[in-house]
């Protein structure tokens, strides 16, 4: 095949494909232009829809408008009216106000006219007092020169006066107002007699009566405890046992226990030394446990001293409960109750201190009833009124003030409090059972054999009693008679007068009852004793 064949194929096939494009073209062109008025039927249906909808909304809104302007010129009609008949009541209040005011004004006119008057009267009782004043100034001038010859006339016969008498004014005031005082202390010493007197026979006899009833109902035993405790054998036999091998047993008990333990000559008997009796107990009922079980030695001395401590605090809350239960003291808390059984274990100078403050809550309860004040209450302070002595907390306090925090810290009722505070007077009393504790106190202190006094204190509480009596003037010797409970008293006759023993007596009683401190009462007795002595010669 040539050349010019191959080119006329190509052409063939370049127009075939040609008019192909062209035939396609075509179609092409037709389907679009049916597209297009297809598309342009749709909007024009699309328009008009819209058209309609946008008609329809118009006239809706439009009657809408239409109601929302008729429903405002309602309310602005209803508006206009209601304004209209508020206004017609304003000017009404308006008038009536203005009525009101013209009515005021009136009356302020008349007021002004009252307090001109007033004013024209004011003025002329002014000009008046003025004319007065003035008569006033010229008399008290016509006085002035009276008076300053009145002095004149005093200060000359005062001379005539000063030396005729032979002193001078102020002597004279002197002696005048000395004769004056003397006279006075001379009526009052009566009259303090007299007092003294009737406040006896009218509150002594009471007084006696309750006492001594409360002393009769509560009769108590005493008995004076030691620091030492004393262990009865058997034999003899057991003391080298318990004493051991080169004393390792009694130097083991004596370490466990905090006592001194005594093995002696005396038969039968070991003595038990120590100030703190809980301790001597402790030792005690152990010894009595080792010897009768037979085994004694280190190890088993101190299992026996650690279960007889535990036993003998549990026996003492045991002891606490039971008496609380007897004095009927209910609602103690559980640490007071412990204390109120360590008071079996505490002595006050050889007092056991239990027993002393069951017998200050008896005697406490009796005197309240007697007395128509609250008798439980005044037993409860009773019995905590030294529950300070046996706390190991802040020994340097008195014990009062101790007993009374402690009693605080455990929510005791606050008249409790200022009684316990209060027995031995370290704060100032504040309610009518801390007397009453005061003097139970003293009572069953004061019983004979209660307690006993070492001699040291006791002999310088006689001197000091005859001292405080010897420190007044007038008084030549003093005597501390019947163990300490009366001083008399031996003054000059020539110092002091009969009426002024009673004022001396007064006196030492006074600064004896707030200088000292002792059981019971003193009775101070003054003697004035006039000796006239004449020789025949």
């Amino acid at each position: 095949m040539g050349i010019v064949e191959i080119i006329l194929i190509v052409v063939a096939a370049i127009v075939g494909l040609a008019i192909g494009y062209s035939i396609k073209k075509n179609k092409l062109d037709q389907e679009l232009h049916l597209l297009e008025d297809a598309a342009k039927k749709k909007a024009d249906k699309l328009l008009k829809e819209a058209e309609i909808s946008a008609e329809n909304l118009k006239k809706e809104k439009l009657s809408e408008i239409q109601n929302n302007l008729k429903e405002s010129k309602a309310q602005l009609e209803a508006d206009a009216l209601e304004r209209s008949t508020k206004n017609k009541a304003a000017e009404t209040r308006i008038q009536q106000k203005e009525a009101s005011l013209n009515q005021n004004l009136e009356k302020l006119k008349k007021d002004q006219q009252q307090v001109d008057s007033i004013r024209q009267s004011v003025t002329d009782q002014l000009q008046n007092l003025t004319k007065k004043q003035e008569e006033l100034a010229k008399k008290q001038e016509d006085l002035t020169k009276k008076f300053e010859e009145a002095e004149k006339i005093k200060s000359q016969q005062q001379a005539v006066l000063e030396k005729n008498a032979g002193m001078t004014q102020e002597e004279a005031k002197a002696k005048l107002v000395e004769s004056i005082a003397n006279e006075a202390r001379k009526i009052a010493s009566v009259q303090v007699k007299d007092v003294m007197e009737q406040a006896k026979q009218t509150a002594n006899r009471e007084a006696k009566r309750v006492v001594i009833q409360s002393i009769q109902r509560t009769a108590a035993e005493h008995a004076i405890e030691n620091t030492v405790s004393v262990f009865n054998l058997e034999s003899d036999e057991v003391k080298g046992r318990i004493i051991g091998r080169e004393g390792r047993n009694i130097r083991a008990l004596e370490a466990a226990t905090g006592v001194e333990i005594i093995v002696d000559d005396t038969p039968e008997a070991i003595i038990i030394s120590g100030f703190d009796p809980i301790r001597r107990e402790v030792a005690r009922v152990s010894l009595h446990r080792l010897v009768a079980d037979g085994r004694i030695h280190p190890a088993r001395i101190e299992e026996v001293v650690t279960k007889t401590f535990k036993l003998l605090n549990e026996e003492i809350v045991e002891l606490g409960e039971r008496t609380c239960i007897d004095l009927g003291v209910h609602g103690l808390h559980p640490e007071l109750t412990k204390l109120v059984g360590k008071m079996k274990y505490r002595s006050s100078y050889g007092q056991n201190l239990l027993q002393h403050s069951r017998e200050v809550a008896n005697l406490c309860a009796i005197m309240a009833s007697e007395l128509g004040l609250n008798a439980k209450m005044a037993k409860r302070a009773g019995l905590l009124h030294d529950i300070g002595k046996v706390s190991e907390d802040n020994p340097e306090m008195p014990h009062a003030l101790l007993g009374m925090e402690l009693a605080k810290k455990y929510n005791e009722h606050p008249d409790v409090l200022n009684a316990i505070g209060a027995h031995h007077d370290e704060i100032e009393m504040t309610c009518l059972i801390s007397p009453i504790i005061q003097a139970c106190d003293s009572i069953s202190a004061s019983r004979p054999g209660a307690r006993r006094e070492i001699v040291e204190t006791y002999i310088k509480r006689l001197k000091d009693l005859e001292a405080i009596a010897l420190s007044h003037n007038g008084v030549s010797k003093t005597f501390a008679i019947q163990a300490g409970r009366e001083v008399r008293v031996i003054v000059e006759a020539d110092k002091v007068s009969d009426d002024q023993t009673d004022m001396l007596a007064f006196e030492i009683s006074s600064k004896i009852q707030n200088e000292m401190q002792y059981p019971g009462q003193i009775k101070v007795t003054v003697i004035r004793e006039k000796r006239s002595v004449a020789y025949a010669k």
